[in-house]
């Protein structure tokens, strides 16, 4: 299959685009670098700059490149950022959002997969968080992602356009050490701990230790990036089934204080931790469950352990200790 990749030299996307190659999947990466990197391209993939807000630059894209499917990445992502500039994430995701299912339908592409969120849900009103969770957007961020999904929905019912909308937990991980998860500023926790190891930050911040869970710190299901590309394939290959959401997650939770102490273990290092105030809005526990992926596309994390998730995004880091821009020669 011919995809096209928005979003492709990102870190999720970089990842899924290896993921098609492997597979033999032919692919195109659209991507204004704004967050993504060029080291992280696919030598293999064909590279096209440009901004989804440039409707004929997605024009251009799908009529150079005639394509069956999109996987769409591309997307402002810093959730307390979307609190504080609600424009930026809304206007963005849902403008460049409609701008790339218009082109799509009117190349007559019918299949498209989005990288939506499980900021969908908010607050939980149940765990584990299962695709019937209702569903109340937790940030900008997370309605802009809902109002995508709620486009794709009559994407599919006016146009024939199957699609997937796949709901991430907390993305973690590196596929290799030439691969990994580069971003500025860095917001992801495990990123974050293992800089303090690299001498690059002088403690991490605990944001609160009295939630009712067994150590006192927030619970999160870490899901590998390797694991989320793999879903992303099969859930490509499986439209031709019908339109589906699937919620995704390893479906075991850690604690902050679980984190950091795996990191301390894998790294060797003391890493200092101090215990700051509660961030508004984080919830106890997030967890999911990913039994319905599970059960029709057959999919099952394979780094489902918290150290092989650690040590491989550790050797990453090792051998980019400032990211992309800095990797330390072989």
């Amino acid at each position: 299959m011919k995809v096209l990749v928005t979003g492709g030299a990102g870190y999720i996307g970089s990842a899924v685009v290896q993921r098609l190659i492997a597979g033999g999947d032919e692919v195109v990466v659209f991507d204004n670098l704004s967050q993504g990197h060029r080291a992280a391209l696919h030598p293999r993939a064909a590279f096209l700059e440009g901004d989804l807000a440039d409707r004929a630059a997605i024009d251009a894209a799908l009529a150079a490149h005639p394509v069956e499917g999109i996987l769409h990445f591309a997307s402002h992502t810093l959730v307390g950022e979307s609190m504080e500039h609600p424009f930026r994430h809304l206007g963005n995701n849902v403008r460049c959002g409609l701008n790339l299912l218009e082109s799509a339908v009117e190349h007559g592409v019918r299949r498209f997969i989005l990288s939506s969120t499980a900021n969908l849900f908010g607050l939980p009103d149940r765990i584990p968080i299962d695709e019937g969770t209702t569903i109340a957007p937790g940030s900008p961020y997370g309605e802009s992602k809902f109002i995508l999904e709620r486009m794709l929905h009559w994407m599919d019912d006016r146009f024939g356009m199957r699609y997937a909308a796949l709901r991430y937990f907390n993305a973690c991980g590196a596929v290799s050490p030439d691969l990994g998860e580069d971003h500025d500023p860095e917001t992801h926790l495990i990123p974050l701990v293992l800089q303090v190891a690299l001498g690059q930050r002088e403690q991490v911040t605990v944001f609160g230790d009295d939630y009712d869970t067994p150590d006192g710190t927030c619970v999160r299901d870490y899901v590998h990036v390797a694991d989320l590309a793999e879903a992303h394939v099969l859930a490509l290959h499986a439209l031709e089934g019908g339109s589906r959401t699937y919620n995704l997650g390893s479906g075991t939770g850690f604690s902050v204080r679980e984190v950091i102490e795996t990191c301390r273990q894998v790294t060797g290092h003391s890493i200092p931790a101090v215990v700051g105030p509660r961030r508004p809005g984080d919830p106890a526990v997030l967890v999911a469950a990913s039994d319905r992926i599970r059960a029709e596309l057959g999919w099952a994390p394979r780094y489902d352990d918290l150290r092989a998730i650690v040590e491989s995004a550790w050797a990453w880091h090792q051998s980019h200790p400032h990211g992309y821009a800095g990797r330390t020669p072989s």
